[in-house]
């Protein structure tokens, strides 16, 4: 059955592309640094280990106002609602790398895998079967609820107070740069760690460790590491894999802020 395209999705992302784009003619030392501060906030603590490590697989415990703010952080990278996000990555586990099941594995085609599965209405951002389906602990939590129904809130809020303070070129660096840089980074670890790298564990799936997508993500990119033992909080198990969401789980611990950390 042929899906159709989401067209409010494709919309979005080809603004936000031509934003990141714009904002490359506006460079100054200081719009890097907003990039780069989002962009960390955005994908380290928010996506990687709010998003990932500690709501999808429970690899830590910590105080819920820890879990909301990760949270926030984590809707700064623009990939969908929490609730939504937690589903998803629940079942492409569930149905690693098998076809029409995984909702992107590269096996339904490289392109797919990589950006195409986000444009089209299958899995669509307000899913509320596959929710109910696959993160039903999430649904129970009203912040959770309340901020996967105002997913744009938290950019919105601060796209606009950086227009407010700056200007539209330093918000271009600020908001568009970084999400799109953070999309591409994410949607690599579902195409590229599934065709490119290497192998540490002997897993039922195509999953592989990259070390520069580890880069780009913080510490995902050590993918067939992660999909060896999925609740564990670190992905970067040998010396030389440097995993920074490990880092601040890490700092999290030593500061009294997580325990029952599954390492």
């Amino acid at each position: 059955m042929k899906k159709k395209l989401n067209w409010r999705t494709l919309v979005v992302m080809i603004l936000f592309h031509m934003g990141a784009i714009i904002a490359l003619f506006f460079f100054t030392k200081h719009r890097l640094g907003i990039a780069l501060f989002i962009w960390f906030f955005g994908l380290c603590p928010g996506i990687g280990v709010g998003f990932h490590r500690l709501l999808t697989h429970r690899g830590f415990k910590t105080h819920k106002w820890i879990e909301y703010l990760l949270t926030l952080f984590g809707y700064l990278a623009l990939q969908g609602g929490a609730v939504w996000w937690v589903a998803i990555h629940r079942k492409h586990h569930m149905y690693t790398d098998q076809p029409n099941l995984d909702p992107h594995t590269p096996r339904d085609g490289i392109w797919w895998a990589h950006l195409d599965w986000m444009i089209h209405r299958e899995p669509d951002l307000n899913n509320t079967a596959l929710m109910q389906k696959y993160a039903p602990d999430l649904l129970q939590d009203k912040f959770h609820v309340f901020m996967n129904r105002v997913i744009w809130l938290p950019v919105t809020v601060v796209g606009l107070g950086i227009l407010y303070l700056t200007d539209f070129a330093t918000m271009c660096w600020g908001i568009f740069l970084p999400v799109t840089i953070s999309w591409h980074s994410s949607w690599l670890v579902n195409s590229a760690t599934h065709l490119w790298g290497s192998r540490t564990f002997d897993t039922k799936d195509d999953s592989t460790n990259s070390w520069w997508v580890a880069c780009l993500t913080f510490g995902e990119g050590w993918h067939n590491n992660h999909h060896h033992a999925p609740v564990r909080a670190r992905h970067g198990v040998l010396w030389f894999q440097i995993d920074f969401n490990w880092y601040v789980i890490v700092l999290l611990r030593t500061c009294g802020l997580a325990w029952h950390v599954k390492a």
